[in-house]
């Protein structure tokens, strides 16, 4: 009966079919470029959807102030810049899946994609994502009102707060997991990326503050002006250490280096190049030495016999000894 079911029952074959299919890819060698391709699919569909729920929400005409007020700084706050940095990476990641999968992945375009993916990772993605996730939860911990107030639960879902501070510490851990980026593609402009978004962003803050005397998060509200300083001094510090600490746990996961990364410029030279290239550099040291070493044999030898002047190098700086072995065959063929 089992057996009958078995092979007259089609949900079953696809199903065996599916199960057959993902244990094989364990087995591939474009297995991690098959996980990679749908988790950045998937990534981008949650992404997209999020952005289109926010766009629904109705707070502009909401009678309580903080909703109101949601609405009026809603382009001033970080998770909604780090969000937009997310949905930015997944989309030049998810295309160069594709390109990959072509076998496309060697042409410039894909060069190109690659090189601004992981600039956009690993200076703006990792290093906010993990300030917005970190900020919000151990505010919210303390007091939930001086950072997502009561307010904000009857327009915004629980869900979707999850997923604008909580999936997205879980988006940067699989993409970890899943590529290797052990060193900055571009040090000087991925560094440049976190420098000018903090400075941005605390400008937007203070003068939202200045002009409106409203802090955009209440958490300021509840501080000295010194001890908003110290707060800001932690939030560029902490931007500063969730990018530098990315690449040791990359390495960690990864393994160390197993190729030689241009940093600057993000161009990877294989080991082997290096080798080739320093045995040629030593070879052609080698053979500098030796014609050095060679001429000034030749000149001991008095091969270098255009120099009879012993006033002029290189005699002038030898011994008188080797002057006179440099010569000596001069005198001992000449006739007097």
């Amino acid at each position: 009966m089992d057996d009958l079911w078995k092979d007259n029952n089609n949900l079953y074959k696809v199903l065996c079919f599916f199960i057959t299919e993902n244990e094989k890819l364990f087995d591939r060698s474009d297995a991690r470029l098959y996980w990679k391709t749908v988790f950045h699919t998937f990534s981008i569909i949650l992404h997209v959807y999020i952005t289109a729920v926010a766009s629904c929400f109705e707070l502009e005409n909401n009678p309580d102030v903080e909703i109101q007020s949601l609405h009026t700084y809603r382009a001033g706050y970080i998770t909604g810049w780090n969000f937009a940095f997310q949905t930015i990476f997944l989309t030049l990641s998810l295309v160069h899946d594709i390109l990959e999968w072509l076998n496309k992945h060697e042409y410039s375009l894909a060069s190109r994609l690659r090189y601004w993916r992981d600039v956009i990772f690993s200076g703006l993605v990792v290093p906010f994502t993990l300030f917005v996730s970190s900020m919000f939860w151990c505010v919210y911990a303390v007091d939930r009102e001086l950072v997502f107030p009561k307010a904000y639960d009857d327009v915004v879902p629980w869900w979707f707060n999850h997923c604008v501070h909580t999936n997205i510490s879980v988006v940067v851990l699989i993409e970890t997991l899943l590529q290797a980026r052990r060193r900055p593609r571009d040090f000087k402009r991925e560094i440049t990326f976190v420098i000018v978004i903090d400075i941005l962003y605390a400008i937007v803050y203070y003068s939202i503050y200045f002009f409106t005397h409203r802090w955009l998060y209440r958490v300021f509200g509840v501080m000295t002006w010194w001890q908003v300083c110290l707060y800001q001094l932690l939030i560029w510090l902490s931007s500063f250490v969730f990018y530098f600490i990315q690449f040791p746990i990359n390495r960690l996961i990864h393994g160390g280096d197993d190729e030689s990364e241009k940093v600057s410029t993000g161009i990877i030279q294989p080991a082997t190049d290096i080798v080739t290239t320093v045995n040629t550099q030593v070879g052609e040291d080698e053979t500098t030495m030796n014609g050095v070493k060679d001429d000034e044999n030749n000149d001991v030898n008095g091969v270098n016999k255009g120099n009879t002047d012993l006033k002029i190098p290189p005699f002038s700086t030898k011994s008188w000894s080797l002057k006179y072995r440099s010569i000596r065959s001069q005198f001992e063929n000449s006739h007097l």
